[in-house]
């Protein structure tokens, strides 16, 4: 005869204890891409064929309200930064993305492009050295709460 299982509470409470069940793994399909991973796909992808050079994404889900990621990019001259803005709000549209807003696109030191869930920085090398984000967004925020 089996011991009959000595746990107190009902045979409800005992499952929720236990907690789910995972499927077996011969059942599960590998993960497709959620639709925030298919943005930042595109907008590094086109940051790279404009030659943007370190480009840096954060993840700021749960740190901040705005957005869940930060992709942080620098172009050399002004026309670089232009032309990079221009074909990322070009391929978000082309994405399905309707609402692209683009701050400091006619010649500046830091051009942004909100993308809704994704907000993305265009620097000059001295203009992302002295706003310093990804120090102001990047790992040392954890530390610091």
């Amino acid at each position: 005869m089996p011991a009959a299982d000595k746990t107190p509470g009902s045979p409800r409470k005992k499952t929720i204890a236990a907690g789910p069940k995972a499927a077996p793994r011969a059942r599960r399909k590998a993960a497709e891409p959620t639709a925030l991973e298919r943005l930042q796909s595109v907008i590094v992808g086109s940051l790279d064929d404009d030659k943007a050079e370190n480009v840096v994404t954060l993840d700021l889900e749960g740190k901040a309200m705005f957005c869940d990621r930060m992709v942080i990019a620098t172009g050399l001259a002004d026309r670089q930064i232009a032309a990079m803005a221009q074909h990322l709000s070009e391929k978000l549209h082309a994405a399905g993305l309707r609402r692209v807003q683009v701050e400091g696109a006619g010649g500046s030191d830091w051009v942004l492009i909100d993308a809704g869930d994704i907000v993305v920085h265009l620097f000059k090398p001295e203009a992302r050295t002295m706003y310093a984000l990804e120090k102001m967004w990047g790992a040392d925020l954890d530390e610091a709460g």
